[in-house]
């Protein structure tokens, strides 16, 4: 056991210590990094640069871009750095920094999908109110209010470890500093970490999770209603990059976990957190960019411009 005081550093586990694979690990990471920072500017710069796409959802999109841009940038260029030094060892102050951040812009991306879903519910099921419902003041709060729920539910993960008197050993089987993984090495008492994990569950799990639901089962009633076939098709593709994001996202997360409990390993824990820290991030642009026409034509525009 270690005194909290004498506590200065943790070590993370990494994904290899074999030397031959340093350099492989260092180009896909370094690759998969550049390509998540290059298509979510892209779609941001795609958004901005038409006054078509100055509407509520091309808001909400542009600000889940930039979430994934923080939401990477909190772990992969660490993981870089460690590859490239050889180096897993990372500051007390460090490690409550990079987990606190990796919660915040986590339940971002939870928050902002369910704030997405209600949008498109808005637009496809109320269209005569949406200008009033989902009007420019609205989305402002709707984002402001993510962010601050967020960093609630970062400060009591962090505040969880603060109070932590002492620590089971310094060693955390993953790449970055897993809030679960930290919160099981500390000693405080069980029954607060499971009640600070079930409440972050049910406020960041759950209720985003049936608001989508709800959302989608709604528009789908409503265009199934519509009497033209057009008309159905324009309501379902509007929809459709958001709905594959949902997918994307709550389905690596939630299958990955699950698997994860049947048979755990540090090295399926870490494959885990890589699906749903770079791998979904990496495809979001893809996703609404060939899924949606219009912003498609644009990046094609920006880019025939730019060469």
């Amino acid at each position: 056991m270690y005194n909290l005081t004498h506590v200065s550093e943790f070590h993370l586990l990494g994904f290899s210590d074999d030397p031959d694979l340093q350099l492989i690990l260092f180009g896909l990471f370094l690759s998969m990094y550049l390509v998540t920072i290059l298509g979510n500017l892209l779609l941001i710069l795609a958004v901005s640069s038409d006054s078509h796409f100055h509407t509520p959802m091309y808001f909400f999109l542009s600000s889940l871009s930039i979430n994934e841009i923080c939401f990477t940038s909190t772990t992969v260029p660490k993981m870089i750095v460690d590859i490239l030094t050889h180096s897993r060892v990372i500051s007390y102050i460090g490690c409550l920094t990079q987990m606190s951040l990796f919660i915040l812009f986590g339940c971002m991306d939870d928050m902002l999908l369910a704030v997405m879903a209600y949008d498109r519910f808005v637009a496809i099921c109320h269209p005569l109110h949406y200008a009033i419902t989902v009007s420019t003041h609205r989305c402002a709060l709707l984002v402001l209010a993510s962010v601050f729920l967020s960093l609630v539910e970062s400060q009591m993960h962090n505040s969880m470890v603060l109070l932590s008197t002492c620590f089971k050993h310094t060693e955390i089987a993953n790449f970055f500093c897993d809030p679960s993984q930290l919160l099981n090495l500390s000693c405080s008492d069980p029954l607060l970490k499971t009640i600070v994990t079930y409440i972050g569950g049910v406020i960041f799990g759950f209720f985003p999770i049936l608001g989508i639901i709800f959302s989608y089962y709604k528009i789908v009633s409503s265009v199934l209603k519509m009497p033209s076939s057009e008309g159905r098709c324009k309501a379902f593709s509007t929809c459709s990059s958001q709905l594959s994001s949902v997918c994307l996202f709550y389905g690596m997360g939630i299958g990955a976990y699950l698997g994860s409990d049947v048979s755990y390993s540090p090295s399926k824990g870490m494959v885990t957190s890589l699906m749903y820290t770079v791998v979904t991030p990496m495809l979001n642009p893809f996703i609404y960019s060939l899924r949606n026409r219009d912003i498609s034509s644009t990046l094609k525009r920006i880019l025939s411009w730019r060469m």
